[in-house]
């Protein structure tokens, strides 16, 4: 929702998959007289015969769930992942939230370059009724949840977060509002409730649970801008900033999460990928510091290098934001120029460059992999992420039987800011350590199977089909897979072989 960009092709294609998360566990132990089962009596909390009110089984449940969120410390939450980098498609990625009693779905595009989760509301203006995502969109409505809860103006709530200026009192409903603009100049204004979330998460390492926990996140009652449209509508943002009002930073502040969240997002055209609430583990992620006291997730970025020649630097340390909110990526204009010019140079006795609607192109006739050169952006810390012609390129079309692949880096006049979009996260891990103050990143095949540490430590590299448990920590395996080329399934496998301490 940050951008658009046309070459003038159809953007939008329906989208024709569906993400189904399905979670298994298997857990085997021994009773110490020589692994014979034991068997337990259960009697009934309520007798059969007893006619009992739905308000009492209500209020069980709540305290049932109480106890749960009380174990959830260190455990981790997934989440499906639908969409692709490929503005021609999708361009963007989206998820499933379920908020209220009784729990509703809500798609929700994943965006690391704001902080709060807001759905439309029922009585939403200006708000889509259907969506070229081919996904069914739905509107919150307060009046039917049975946990809901309002944040007045004098909610200790809503003056925390007036201090971080997203909020605002209206004054005339005494509700905590909002209003947010965006870099495309989209918007939306709503107000603020306290409801259930619900989570898949496991818990430590022998138990799988659906339960549900309070969170603060905004009710949109009006959108303007591209928000307005249907080809890429969906019910709102999951904002997943630093900030306190991040569903990651409300679930951490109370233990329920670990303050770190991770995914690896799929950029081939069937889309998909991993998100959790919680620490992807790999031995090839590298990791960079945070710049402090920023409100994006912004990085040292120290060179650019193109067919390992650096053709750009700064001492300056130029900021850089991850942002899984905006499709493409943005270039300042000082590292710009020198980076187009260098590709420029090394594709010139293969490809011929042409300018598209403005764009930076290239017609190619042969494979695109084998003529343009690899880049490396380099940050703090000696490390480097690496980019492949499609993480810095785009097919807009073809031309008289050749290839045109588009430059997918827009140039940002100074001053600016340079924004790493999905163009470039695709095809990788990635770890937003708010406890280290750290962003990590590792080369993935998204639709391959990750290791997920269920605490905020670093734990060693766990193999696919096996479970190391030390007294320390845990790690759980996710597996992604594709089914039928168009539907995404995800499993979150509590591996056999486990050993007790």
């Amino acid at each position: 929702m940050k951008e658009t960009w046309d070459f003038g092709v159809p953007a939008m294609v329906d989208l024709r998959f569906l993400v189904m998360a399905v979670v298994a566990a298997v857990f085997m132990s021994a009773a110490s007289g020589g692994g014979v089962m034991r068997v337990l009596t259960l009697e009934r909390t309520f007798p059969a015969d007893q006619k009992v009110e739905l308000e009492a089984l209500k209020a069980r449940d709540l305290a049932r769930h109480a106890r749960i969120l009380q174990s959830f410390a260190g455990g981790i939450a997934d989440f499906p992942v639908v969409g692709t980098s490929d503005p021609y498609l999708v361009g963007l990625y989206f998820t499933k939230v379920k908020l209220g009693s009784p729990p509703r779905e809500f798609n929700v595009q994943i965006d690391t370059g704001s902080d709060v989760l807001w759905v439309t509301c029922s009585s939403c203006n200006n708000c889509p009724r259907t969506s070229g995502l081919g996904v069914e969109l739905n509107f919150f409505d307060a009046a039917n949840s049975s946990t809901v809860s309002s944040i007045s103006c004098a909610d200790s709530t809503c003056a925390s977060i007036v201090q971080t200026a997203s909020a605002e009192c209206f004054t005339q409903s005494n509700r905590c509002g909002y209003s947010f603009q965006y870099a495309d100049g989209s918007g939306t204004a709503g107000f603020y409730v306290s409801d259930l979330l619900y989570l898949d998460t496991i818990l430590g390492t022998s138990s799988i649970a659906n339960s549900s926990a309070p969170i603060v996140f905004g009710c949109s009652t009006s959108m303007s801008g591209d928000l307005t449209k249907s080809d890429t509508a969906v019910d709102g943002l999951f904002g997943f900033g630093q900030q306190g009002l991040s569903v990651i930073s409300q679930l951490s502040s109370h233990g329920i999460t670990p303050k770190v969240f991770s995914h690896c997002l799929k950029g081939d055209g069937n889309g998909g990928g991993v998100l959790v609430l919680g620490e992807i583990l790999d031995s090839r992620i590298v990791y960079t510091p945070l710049v402090p006291s920023q409100p994006h997730y912004s990085l040292y970025l120290q060179s650019i290098a193109v067919n390992g020649t650096a053709v750009f630097t700064t001492s300056g340390n130029q900021r850089t934001i991850v942002d899984s909110g905006t499709t493409l990526a943005y270039l300042v204009e000082e590292a710009y120029d020198p980076f187009v010019g260098a590709i420029t140079a090394a594709v010139s006795q293969s490809a011929r460059p042409i300018i598209s609607k403005g764009n930076k192109c290239y017609l190619v006739s042969t494979s695109m992999a084998q003529i343009f050169p690899p880049v490396s952006l380099n940050f703090a810390g000696g490390v480097s992420m690496f980019l492949r012609p499609e993480d810095y390129l785009l097919h807009a079309a073809f031309v008289d039987g050749d290839a045109m692949w588009c430059i997918g880096f827009i140039k940002v006049k100074s001053p600016g800011t340079t924004i790493l979009g999905d163009l470039v996260l695709k095809d990788k891990i990635f770890v937003y350590d708010l406890a280290r103050q750290r962003i990590g990143w590792a080369d993935h095949d998204c639709s391959l199977s990750v290791n997920v540490s269920i605490t905020s430590g670093k734990d060693e590299f766990v193999n696919a089909g096996q479970l190391n448990v030390s007294s320390g920590s845990s790690s759980i395996l996710l597996k992604l897979i594709n089914k039928n080329n168009n539907a995404l399934l995800l499993h979150i496998f509590g591996v056999i072989g486990l050993v007790f301490l």
